[in-house]
């Protein structure tokens, strides 16, 4: 049964109807099992933040330098969660020209209100903090409206309060400072007085990720602290008034693994809460699951992930998070406000002329405007190499890629590319940033055409392996483990009936040279494609499809 002072938040969201019921899925509700396993959006999708609009649920998380950014997902039940739009995806929005990896879009805060939903955000070395609003949560969204202060804020975050007064707190201070408010007027992104500090937290560095609630009268102030890596953990105060004085949760941190080497899942932090309509809450928050590579330490590679923990309420008013401050694997369904599977994704992606391209592909920065197209080929996703590669900074590099999901994972591709200029690669490409990445690309030889496995570790290029091709199209894969990389390649079927050739393997990478711990940043490894054209010949790679599929967790 709920309890009376939970009830503000759960009524206030019950009240609401869902803008996009029409469009809602309406297939009878799968058998609930009794446990659920995390991440609940798996791979690269860090700092979640949720909101609840009727018996729908919707998540965005951030995307540093990709483009289109801020994915925005919808669920039934918290557990599954599906793609249906991007909140940046058109360039009178944001562009991030010459950023470096893992700046640009920081932590966003999603509010479902009745005539509207809210994403405040911070665009880092660009236009600062800025409000972006849709009347459908898959899009569009609005332009951005910036908030103009005099210094460096972060982490933005909303609460629409009951007398229609909007809160906007945020990080502010940079290693050492605070959660600091003001009252925002969102038509115009002004601010009614200048953000003050309203608490410092627990003593942890970098007290970001600020989110302020209200519940039965109490003022709820959550934020994570100790950085966003294996000291990261989740700390509460509370207050009668929005200004504070706040009161720390007696058990803080609420949640943290910082002292638990060995469980499954690290750097627990950055939360957002959510109640159901039957009057449960649950958190989002971010987590790691980092390899141990002998030697050196422990790596992780695909990135922050969304985990989905259970929240009690104590008779003292303060929440506890998971089981007995912890987040093993796997979780309890109990509480879940049902059991909602999406239909599952196609191994198989082909392009259509006639079909606009899949909202999980991004590029790096812009939108590679003029450098791909589904028209010049139909039936073909058609790439135009850039004149600079994946290292450089200076433009745009031709490279489309979706997030690894999976450690263990398998991406495929047939590409079509006749190279005649030297210089000119095509291929596949997986990507952690500018410094880190690797290549398996057709290039020009002295006779025909050879593939190459060309890694640049620390802004270093080195080539692991070289095979002479044939004539046509040719295959090429990526194998993932927790552990490696295997890249391999074969020779591509034809139109008159022509089989593939043997799987021949060229090179095999450890997955810890593309980690975080490696490379720095906080994204992780995106599979692609990529064409590079150093001389400007923008000689085209014809791509008829790709395979994308988990082949284990």
């Amino acid at each position: 049964m709920q309890k009376p002072w939970l009830t503000t938040l759960a009524a206030c969201a019950a009240a609401l109807t869902m803008s996009t019921s029409a469009t809602a899925d309406t297939k009878a509700k799968a058998a609930m099992p009794a446990t659920f396993k995390n991440p609940v959006v798996s791979g690269f999708a860090s700092d979640p933040s949720v909101c609840r609009k009727g018996d729908d649920y919707y998540l965005v998380t951030s995307t540093f330098e990709y483009l289109p950014g801020l994915p925005v997902y919808h669920s039934k039940d918290l557990v599954h969660w599906r793609h249906i739009g991007n909140a940046l995806s058109r360039e009178s929005q944001l562009t991030f020209p010459g950023r470096k990896s893992s700046k640009a879009i920081f932590a966003p805060t999603i509010r479902c209100q009745p005539d509207a939903f809210y994403i405040i955000n911070t665009d880092v070395e660009g236009i600062g903090n800025f409000v972006i609003n849709a009347k459908d949560p898959a899009g569009p969204w609005s332009d951005p409206v910036r908030i103009p202060e005099p210094e460096f804020g972060m982490d933005p975050s909303l609460l629409f309060d009951d007398d229609g007064t909007v809160y906007y707190t945020r990080h502010g201070g940079l290693r050492n400072g605070g959660a600091y408010q003001a009252i925002i007027d969102l038509k115009t992104g002004k601010l009614k007085e200048p953000a003050k500090e309203i608490w410092k937290g627990m003593g942890g560095v970098w007290p970001e990720g600020p989110h302020l609630y209200k519940i039965n009268g109490w003022y709820y102030l959550m934020i994570a602290e100790g950085g966003t890596s294996y000291e990261h953990r989740i700390t509460m105060a509370r207050s009668r008034s929005p200004w504070g004085p706040f009161e720390p949760h007696p058990d803080n941190p609420l949640l943290t693994h910082m002292n638990r080497p060995d469980a499954l899942f690290q750097a627990l932090g950055h939360a957002d809460l959510v109640s159901t309509p039957e009057g449960n809450w649950w958190i989002t928050l971010l987590g790691i699951r980092s390899q141990k590579v002998e030697g050196k330490g422990s790596h992780h590679h695909i990135g922050r992930e969304t985990l989905l923990a259970p929240v009690k309420w104590r008779a003292d008013g303060w929440p506890e998070i998971g089981q007995n401050r912890e987040l093993p694997q796997p979780q309890p369904t109990t509480g879940l406000p049902g059991w909602h599977p999406w239909p599952a994704e196609a191994v198989r992606e082909t392009f259509s002329a006639k079909k606009p391209l899949a909202l999980h592909w991004s590029f790096v920065r812009t939108y590679a405007t003029g450098q791909w197209s589904l028209t010049d080929k139909p039936g073909s996703l058609r790439l135009l190499g850039s004149k600079t590669g994946l290292e450089s900074l200076e433009a745009t590099p031709t490279f489309i890629g979706r997030r690894q999901t999976h450690l263990n994972q398998r991406f495929t591709t047939e590409v079509n590319f006749s190279p005649k200029d030297a210089g000119d690669a095509a291929g596949v490409a997986l990507r952690m940033n500018e410094t880190h990445h690797l290549l398996l690309g057709i290039s020009a030889a002295e006779k025909g055409r050879q593939l190459q496995c060309v890694q640049r570790l620390a802004d270093k290029p080195i080539v692991h392996g070289t095979a002479a091709l044939p004539e046509g199209p040719v295959q090429l894969q990526v194998d993932a483990t927790p552990t490696t990389y295997k890249l391999s390649w074969r020779a591509g079927g034809d139109k008159v009936g022509k089989k593939p050739g043997a799987w021949q393997a060229l090179c095999s990478v450890p997955t810890y040279q593309l980690s975080t711990e490696t490379s720095s940043g906080f994204t992780g490894v995106y599979l692609g494609l990529y064409a590079h054209a150093p001389s400007g010949g923008r000689t085209p790679a014809d791509f008829a499809w790709v395979d994308f599929e988990a082949t284990g967790d």
